[in-house]
């Protein structure tokens, strides 16, 4: 597996097409409420997260999630700017997603459309 910090030693790997920080909605019967997440999206199409930027190359991602085939878009239901979520063909789970700026917003949906239509 190639990641991140590999790429001065392949450089033919392309890079991630898109990466950043964003706060993702917990859900779990212990926890709620909004954590502050480091995401990478693939060229491959898949979605990689991380507890802190760090982590990128170093850790096994917390979770990677097929693109293709999802629902992307805009989310006003929870009363919060920025917000959008995603809705992967595989599964049943809608993850929630919290940017810092509407065009930080606009930057990741535009990638994961891409994604999602490869």
């Amino acid at each position: 597996m190639i990641v991140g910090s590999d790429i001065s030693r392949y450089p033919n790997t392309p890079k991630p097409t898109c990466r950043g920080y964003l706060h993702k909605r917990t859900q779990s019967a212990i926890l709620k409420g909004w954590r502050k997440r480091w995401f990478v999206l693939k060229h491959n199409g898949y979605l990689h997260y991380y507890k802190h930027k760090k982590d990128e190359g170093k850790c096994r991602p917390l979770e990677v999630t097929k693109l293709e085939g999802a629902e992307i878009g805009v989310d006003t239901s929870l009363g919060k700017p920025f917000v959008f979520k995603c809705v992967p063909q595989a599964g049943n789970r809608i993850f929630y997603f919290c940017a810092t700026s509407n065009q930080e917003m606009k930057r990741w949906l535009e990638a994961m459309d891409k994604a999602v239509h490869p």
